[in-house]
């Protein structure tokens, strides 16, 4: 049975952008949307566009939002993005309209192999469909689609797809009901 050996890992291919382009968007980013700092809406969604991202109308970025590459990053129509929340985008998230990511919710696209001993790294995009709510504290994991209006609900964890207009609770999230709307 072979063991995990940290030494052989290698992300080399792995090529998310100009060193340039991700050092200045750091620098830049912790200063206008990763801070308490009260930036107003209209610069935090230019600075976005700027670094790349593609946002819609009425997007609103609350305070202390981590948004690792904003180039791999698009955001519809009048849709809300928590604060404290984790974008950690190795790859494309897209977000749809009229969508909820309530504070300190984690988008990961990215996680290792524990299949290798090398631990590499995979990744996989993460698409939120229309109206999806993302409770606060939960964690959506590389691959995973949120159809339309599906909840995933406080502290919850999607592993796999949700079926739109459905409600996810737990870790990992299973289905407990149909999302009802009046």
């Amino acid at each position: 049975m072979s063991q995990t050996d940290l030494s052989k890992y290698n992300n080399e291919w792995f090529r998310p952008g100009n060193k340039l382009l991700i050092v200045t968007w750091f620098i830049i980013g912790r200063l206008t949307i990763n801070t308490y700092l009260p930036i107003p809406l209209l610069i935090k969604r230019s600075v976005l566009r700027l670094f790349g991202s593609k946002l819609g109308k009425n997007v609103v970025i609350k305070p202390k939002v981590n948004i690792k590459y904003p180039w791999f990053l698009e955001i519809d129509d009048n849709t809300w993005i928590g604060e404290e929340v984790w974008i950690d985008n190795l790859t494309d998230v897209k977000i749809g309209k009229n969508a909820c990511i309530s504070q300190g919710a984690m988008l990961l696209t990215g996680n290792h192999n524990y299949k290798k001993s090398s631990f590499d790294l995979i990744v996989g995009k993460i698409i939120l469909e229309d109206g999806v709510w993302v409770g606060a504290k939960s964690v959506v994991c590389p691959g995973v689609t949120c159809q339309s209006h599906s909840v995933l609900s406080v502290n919850s964890v999607a592993t796999q797809n949700l079926e739109a207009f459905s409600i996810y609770q737990g870790n990992p999230a299973i289905k407990i009901r149909v999302r009802e709307m009046k």
